[in-house]
């Protein structure tokens, strides 16, 4: 198990840990960590990975394990590797995960500022997208992004809190994804709450206040299928 220090604070960018396995692809499997695991539609952390004896490697992606709550630093090619036992300090490229963490919360407000069911979605470096089941409508970007600024505008708390999966059973109008599903295993669901705005679960990395998101763009809408329509944000800078 690797403890996930980054779904209590998603603004710790270092820590140490020590390593408790290494994979023959060059990951490296820590008991704790501040880096992400790809998962969500949310890319991985990057970042930094120094030895005790001052070897520092750089760690290009981060994905999860075989086991539940096993979380894989993956070291770049041809770099050395720790050995099991070793003391370790880690540090995540920032600016890029803030930018994610701005991001992944500007997708959730834009289903509550669209709320219709969400099919599909993606969270990336200064853009996201979401795709809804929505039938043949005329959706307005200029409309969508006003509505969308305006909610960001508004400095809305962002805060967590878990519920058990029995919960979740009892309230499936939490779910707002057709096609991820919130996971499971641990007996307890996170939740991400936008202050009188939006509830969902979500195990990825949120800001504390909307407006730290910024203004955005819906940069486009395009037809995926014939009920699917895709939603494509970027930050307006």
């Amino acid at each position: 198990m690797t403890i996930a220090l980054f779904r209590d604070d998603s603004y710790q960018t270092a820590c140490t840990a020590t390593v408790t396995a290494v994979t023959e692809k060059n990951g490296i499997i820590l008991d704790q960590t501040v880096f992400y695991p790809t998962g969500g539609g949310q890319p991985g952390d990057t970042g930094t990975m120094v030895f005790s004896n001052g070897t520092s490697v750089q760690i290009v992606t981060t994905v999860k394990g075989d086991h539940p709550d096993e979380i894989v630093h993956v070291a770049a090619e041809n770099t050395p590797l720790p050995a099991v036992g070793d003391q370790v300090t880690l540090e995540i490229d920032w600016d890029k995960r803030y930018r994610l963490m701005r991001m992944h919360s500007c997708l959730h407000l834009l289903t509550a500022a669209m709320p219709y069911p969400v099919t599909g979605g993606q969270v990336s470096d200064g853009k996201g997208r979401l795709d809804f089941d929505l039938p043949e409508a005329t959706l307005d970007k200029a409309e969508i992004t006003e509505r969308l600024n305006a909610l960001i505008a508004q400095d809305l708390t962002v805060t967590s809190d878990w519920i058990s999966e029995e919960e979740l059973d009892a309230k499936p109008e939490l779910v707002k994804t057709m096609s991820v599903k919130p996971p499971r295993g641990n007996g307890e669901i996170r939740l991400i709450k936008i202050q009188e705005t939006d509830l969902q679960p979500c195990g990825g990395t949120h800001i504390r206040k909307t407006s730290e998101i910024g203004p955005v763009l819906v940069r486009k809408i395009e037809k995926k299928g014939r009920q699917n329509r895709r939603v494509s944000l970027i930050f307006d800078e």
